[in-house]
């Protein structure tokens, strides 16, 4: 498969805000991804012409002639070539926002090039929409499941094809998903929930169904983010034999080095929408390809592990807590981290991490057991945590950590805003304190933003967490609590988070490390705890961390 010469994407969007602040989003027939309103750029229009065209044809909305805003234009895609050849294993790199979604989802039918043509077996084809793109054989495993919960594996397969007859003969189409199943690697029980099965299991579900489909081209966008480490290379080695069988050509879209070089047979690298490199794996390192996502950027050298653990400063003892639903997802847990020290929770997404470190931060009420810092009860409060100097990186930083409407400078400053310099008297803001320390600390910590006043829900992920990176490290630490800190980050950006990581630690503060990246805790933490089903089921020091015996746990093995 063939995408030539694509010198670049353009389309008019428009953002439509109400007097509420809510935006308007548009959701094509046929999809499921929710976007601005707009369109493609027809030759003899102008970018605000075909915003207005597209606005009444597609919406019925009519626009006053002047009464939009210009915010400026982005090309997503720049001159990108790619080609992929049949029966191969192809990896697609790059930072967030270099490009990859574009370039999949116009090789999907969810976009259309400007210019440019999409080959398919040599032949240029037009991709209206996903619909097209299935009818080519070509289909796409999401990094987030797409499967129904209550229904069977056998339901999930039949019930995504497009011809699914009015009465179902479930007899007549097991046999078939039996016969299929015969050709294939993966095999799942037929009349098994979704619901009941592993993490690991639902992705091979996700596989099947497109194989089940008869597609022969797969796009796989970060297949393993849910895996344990034996799961993940199990799945990317099965789907590697079927490629080297020529019944299979893969497209995978993913962050980790690791993995390209082991699975991979070529890789293409996009930054900034253009083509940075690429070429056959075998003949690259991962230093030489991350010089190629980054481009000039210097990346954020971590310090060396110094010093030795010196006393606790975080006890855990018995803590129990309940998730949203009113089941138990923390239970009877017990942890000590020590000064000077990193203590990495390993396991799969929802065995109780996310419960624990809203317990931990406030956000969550224990059901049973205790919380201590230096010795003392913690109960979450603020004035715990300053007293204590207790940091969080939380998940998801812009809905737990920030107020996406205030401004960068404000947000900055929710730790001691009512305390000198920012206040006087206790009540007083000074505004200029305010304005000072966002200079400050946007610039320590790269925080892109066009001003310090500017809304911090504006800011990409990635300064998000810069944001609220510099906000929790730009005082004195004690102790700190970082979940899933790097989730979804560029490469510069994870550099220079785990480098502030290794050298709060090195400072003698207590870290407690919640990762579901199993190459992050083996890079910084001293001890790793692996956690499942909402308890802590083994530890191992991290020198001597077994990738495997880890990956076991983690799988309830």
């Amino acid at each position: 498969m063939t995408p030539s010469d694509w010198p670049s994407i353009r389309i008019a969007a428009g953002l439509i805000v109400d007097r509420a602040g809510r935006v308007l989003l548009v959701r094509k027939r046929g999809t499921t991804t929710y976007m601005q309103a707009g369109g493609k750029i027809e030759p003899h229009e102008s970018a605000y012409q075909a915003l207005l065209r597209e606005l009444s044809e597609e919406l019925g909305f009519a626009a006053e002639p002047h009464a939009p805003e210009y915010l400026g234009e982005f090309t997503a895609l720049d001159h990108v070539n790619m080609r992929v050849e049949a029966g191969t294993f192809h990896a697609l790199l790059g930072e967030n926002g270099a490009g990859k979604s574009t370039l999949v989802k116009c090789i999907m039918g969810y976009y259309q090039p400007t210019e440019g043509d999409v080959l398919v077996d040599g032949r240029e084809q037009v991709i209206g929409n996903p619909q097209a793109a299935h009818t080519l054989g070509l289909g796409m495993v999401y990094q987030h499941f797409t499967l129904v919960p209550a229904m069977t594996v056998a339901e999930n397969l039949v019930l995504a094809r497009d011809n699914v007859p009015g009465v179902v003969d479930w007899k007549k189409e097991k046999a078939e998903i039996g016969a299929f199943f015969a050709r294939m690697p993966f095999k799942l029980p037929l009349d098994a929930r979704v619901s009941s099965i592993s993490a690991g299991e639902r992705q091979k579900c996700e596989i099947l169904k497109q194989l089940y489909l008869n597609r022969r081209f797969l796009i796989l966008d970060e297949p393993t983010s849910v895996l344990t480490p034996g799961e993940a290379d199990e799945v990317l080695g099965l789907l590697r034999d079927m490629v080297k069988a020529g019944d299979l050509t893969i497209l995978m879209i993913t962050h980790k080095f690791r993995e390209v070089m082991a699975f991979a047979d070529e890789v293409t690298i996009l930054r900034r929408g253009k083509l940075a490199g690429g070429g056959k794996v075998a003949d690259l390192t991962p230093d030489a390809m991350a010089r190629m996502m980054i481009g000039a950027e210097q990346l954020t050298v971590r310090p060396a592990r110094s010093g030795t653990p010196g006393k606790p400063r975080l006890a855990i003892e018995k803590l129990s807590a309940l998730d949203d639903a009113g089941q138990v997802a923390v239970h009877d847990v017990s942890l000590t981290v020590s000064g000077g020290e990193i203590v990495g929770i390993a396991g799969v997404s929802g065995n109780g991490q996310r419960q624990l470190v809203e317990v931990l931060a406030g956000q969550r009420e224990a059901q049973s057991g205790s919380i201590a810092l230096h010795g003392a009860p913690y109960h979450a409060l603020r004035g715990e945590m300053r007293e204590h100097k207790l940091s969080c990186l939380p998940e998801e930083p812009l809905k737990n950590a920030c107020v996406a409407r205030m401004s960068v400078a404000d947000n900055l400053a929710f730790r001691d805003f009512d305390r000198m310099p920012f206040a006087r008297g206790g009540w007083w803001l000074d505004r200029g304190a305010f304005e000072a320390n966002a200079t400050r600390q946007i610039g320590s910590y790269k925080v892109k933003t066009r001003t310090p006043d500017t809304p911090i829900g504006e800011l990409s992920g990635g300064n998000v967490q810069r944001a609220v990176l510099a906000r929790e490290l730009g005082r004195d630490v004690d102790i700190m609590i970082a979940a899933n800190p790097c989730f979804g980050l560029d490469f510069a950006a994870v550099a220079q988070i785990r480098a502030e990581i290794m050298a709060v630690r090195n400072r003698g503060a207590a870290v407690l490390l919640v990762s579901e990246d199993l190459d992050e805790l083996l890079e910084l933490a001293d001890r790793i705890v692996v956690m499942f089903h909402g308890a802590f089921v083994y530890e191992t020091p991290g020198q001597n961390a077994d990738l495997t015996r880890i990956g076991r746990h983690m799988a309830g093995n």
